[in-house]
């Protein structure tokens, strides 16, 4: 508990001026079937409102905050993306609350309290996540060439217990959690980028693969044992997936075999979630996402993202 303590990645560190922090979980229930989401954002890297205020000169990322949560059901799901000024922003060492939710390490897991409205449709999103971390890491991990970009998997495997009033979902699996950072809005240092986690038996396989704006390339695969062990594998071939079907988004990755697709979770024009099947694994789901960021820079795409976006506070 006190390793975890100490090297749990805090909420208070300082953000850089147009730069970036985000805190991702994701988890997917031990029978498969339903899958979850959440993303609490610094400087949110996907609102056209930053974005603006970036192009316009060094921006607070304090005023740009935004809490995102995905729930994946049949026939109830929901979409949250609240953004919210800096009043409505309260970071701690260990605890950091945005608009109505809360993210709190309290030693030993992470709490995440929401109470949203989803998006476009106000429906209420209220509930409880308990992440258990299984393995930690300490390590982060540079993502491009000029190390302006960073990523530290916390705690590749994770046990997470999921129970919200609104709607009533109550279920147990296996879950995700990291961390980014960045000094620089995300769109300037790269075009394209293509990521995945696969939980196997006693580990979890992690894929990095991005192409910076200079056309560099860049690639991390690691595996990582459930006491917290960090091996890095060979770059396996790229195997070009399916585009999305409605907005013909990318999708690629970086595993051996052929895998296969079998659920599209986001169909959004410069963003894909999909559960993927490993041919290596399977009795094992992958998680995966494929970023267009030269789709996100187009003036089209942000005027766009708005109607998937709630603002309890007038921008």
């Amino acid at each position: 508990m006190n390793t975890q303590q100490e090297t749990f990645p805090t909420f208070a560190d300082p953000v850089p001026a147009s730069g970036y922090r985000w805190w991702y979980v994701d988890a997917s229930s031990d029978d498969g079937r339903e899958h979850l989401v959440v993303i609490a954002f610094i400087g949110s890297v996907f609102s056209p409102f930053y974005k603006r205020a970036v192009n316009r000169g060094a921006t607070d990322p304090l005023d740009y905050c935004a809490i995102n949560v995905a729930l994946y059901r049949q026939n109830n799901a929901r979409w949250v993306m609240t953004e919210s000024r800096r009043k409505d922003v309260d970071c701690q060492t260990h605890r950091f609350a945005v608009s109505g939710s809360t993210l709190c390490f309290d030693g030993s897991s992470l709490v995440i309290d929401i109470d949203e409205r989803a998006a476009p449709l106000p429906r209420r999103v209220r509930g409880r996540l308990r992440i258990h971390p299984v393995a930690v890491t300490s390590h982060e991990f540079e993502l491009d060439s000029r190390g302006r970009h960073l990523w530290w998997p916390f705690s590749p495997c994770a046990r997470v217990e999921v129970a919200f009033e609104q709607p009533a979902v109550r279920w147990s699996g296996r879950g995700y959690f990291d961390t980014n950072r960045g000094v620089e809005p995300l769109h300037h240092g790269f075009d394209s980028w293509h990521w995945s986690r696969t939980h196997r038996a006693q580990h979890t396989d992690l894929t990095y693969n991005a192409i910076e704006r200079s056309g560099a390339a860049s690639a991390l695969a690691l595996r990582v044992d459930d006491h917290g062990g960090v091996a890095t594998l060979p770059i396996q071939p790229k195997v070009e997936l399916p585009p999305t079907r409605v907005w013909r988004a990318p999708r690629a990755v970086h595993m051996p075999g052929t895998p296969v697709v079998l659920q599209t979770l986001e169909d959004t024009p410069f963003y894909a979630r999909s559960i993927l099947a490993a041919e290596d694994a399977p009795n094992s789901i992958t998680m995966h996402e494929s970023l267009s960021l030269t789709r996100l820079r187009a003036n089209w795409v942000t005027r766009l993202i708005p109607f998937r976006m709630r603002f309890p506070v007038r921008r």
